[in-house]
């Protein structure tokens, strides 16, 4: 089981202080990653994160999305763009709707974790961010 199935964190969404998610575990034992009480949170987290990236820094394409989340200084991040440019069928620099989202989530949790989430728990999970979407600032 890798750390992302253990942590219900597919995309292995780091832990920041001042940060605290819906549906997280109230005991954080992991010191570097979120755990959340259910994979339809930590996917919910995800969709939270883009939708930040789009409003607050106007990152829409996938190499730009993936070029910040996965940056040069901890990954392969040219690599990461291919392979989810591979899975999803979007080219590195089209402008994604969010409709999108969920394919590219999808993509991105087997290039995280190594899990290929079955398209209706990945659809539960945008319904859940979409029902509980944070508000603009």
């Amino acid at each position: 089981m890798t750390r992302g199935e253990r942590n219900n964190n597919p995309l292995n969404i780091r832990r920041v202080a001042s940060v605290s998610w819906r549906g997280q575990e109230a005991q954080q034992r992991d010191k570097a990653f979120v755990q959340f009480r259910s994979i339809l949170w930590g996917l919910r987290a995800a969709f939270c994160i883009l939708n930040t990236y789009r409003e607050k820094y106007n990152l829409v394409c996938v190499e730009d999305i993936i070029s910040r989340w996965a940056p040069p200084s901890e990954n392969d991040t040219k690599a990461y763009i291919e392979a989810v440019c591979k899975r999803t069928r979007f080219g590195g620099k089209e402008r994604l709707t969010e409709k999108q989202w969920p394919a590219l989530v999808a993509a991105m949790a087997v290039q995280e974790s190594g899990m290929k989430i079955p398209a209706d728990t990945i659809e539960s999970a945008f319904s859940l961010y979409q029902t509980l979407k944070p508000k603009k600032k």
